[in-house]
Parts: structure tokens; sequence; C-alpha cells
């Protein structure tokens, strides 16, 4: 059984994506067994509760030095012994140590078609304004697995969706959790989960 932690910074629409499918058996041999937030307010710490599954908040504001935070947060993460990690929505840079210590066992949901509007300055509504103001007819997400870059690492799954002439960002960020990330986000933690998955320096191998 794998065993997920999710890390989360808002209302935990992907968490809810994630728990949804584990219970309709579209994810298999998984488990969430903790969710941890940088917020204390997060919604999605509530959906964990729900759902009786524990979740804390480890916040770098609670830490006069990110090291600490940084400790702090490996160690939670450690106490919970996953075999996957996964960002869903968290909004802060990961230590450099965690990602030494679970190499290609972090995955990221990314709002667009990496490599475009990606990086530094590319999260939530930013994303989807910068895809209308460019004018593009197609946009989407990715899962791709986390390195020491921002959004670099090897991807995983993607999915398209359309732009439409009256979007609006918050109209197009809405299509885009529906029609892809809630769609990739729980595919790739089956994959995963099921041993599926290959990965390959930069590159991934899904096998069928």
């Amino acid at each position: 059984m794998l065993r997920i932690v999710a890390l989360v910074s808002g209302g935990g629409t992907n968490l809810q994506a994630i728990l949804d499918s584990i219970e309709n058996k579209v994810i298999t041999n998984a488990e969430v067994v903790g969710v941890i937030s940088n917020k204390k307010d997060a919604y999605a710490l509530k959906r964990a509760e729900n759902h009786q599954i524990p979740g804390i908040c480890i916040s770098p504001k609670e830490y006069e030095k990110r090291e600490d935070f940084n400790k702090a947060l490996i160690a939670a993460i450690d106490e919970l012994r996953p075999d996957l990690i996964v960002l869903a929505g968290y909004l802060v840079i990961l230590p450099k140590e965690l990602i030494h210590k679970y190499p290609n066992k972090i995955i990221n949901i990314h709002p667009s078609l990496i490599p475009s509007f990606c990086g530094a300055g590319f999260y939530g509504l930013h994303v989807h304004e910068a895809v209308l103001e460019r004018g593009n007819k197609v946009t989407g997400a990715t899962v791709h697995f986390v390195d020491e870059g921002t959004d670099t690492g090897p991807i995983l799954l993607q999915k398209a969706v359309e732009v439409k002439n009256n979007d609006t960002p918050e109209i197009l960020q809405r299509r885009v959790m529906e029609e892809a990330e809630w769609i990739i986000l729980p595919k790739a933690i089956d994959l995963i989960a099921n041993g599926k998955v290959i990965v390959n320096g930069t590159t991934t191998t899904v096998m069928e």
C-alpha cells in the first residue's frame, strides 16, 4: 500500500480529488496517511479531518530561521513514513534536503502545459492571467516529479484544456482544475502506486 503525504496551502480541491479517487477505487493500492499545511486556516486541513486523516500546520512564520522550519517539516514528513509526497497546491519552496532525501518520490501538479507558463512567479491565478494575456488557445495541467528547480522535474502526465473567448482567469482556473488537474493527479498516483512509472533521468516512461 503506497503511503501518501499531501502538502497543501489552501482549499485543498486537489486533495479532495485524491481522497474521492481513493474512495471510488480510481486510485488503488494507496492511502493518504497525513496532510501538512503551511497555513493554519487552510480548508485542506478540514478536508483531512473529515476523512480521519492526521493534519498539521508547519509554517515558516513560526520559526526565526528558515533552517529550523526546514528541519521541522522534514521531521514531520519522516515520521509519517511516506512512499510518495504529493504537492497539492503547496506554495512553499521545498528544502533541498527533502528533495535529496526523497528522490523521484515527490510529485507536483502545475496548472499549465510545462514548459509554458511555469517557473518563478507562475502559480495560482498568475498562470491563467498569463495564458489569457498571451492569447493562448490551449492550456492545461502537468504532473511532474520534483527536483531542485522550479517546475523542471521529469514530466509524468499532461492534459490539454481549451481556452474560450470569454474566459476570465477565474473561469479558466476552474476549467483547468475540473478538466485536467482533478483527472491527471489521481491517475498519476494510481500509476505510481501500481508500479507503472519508470523515471529515466529527465524523462518518464509509463508502463501499460
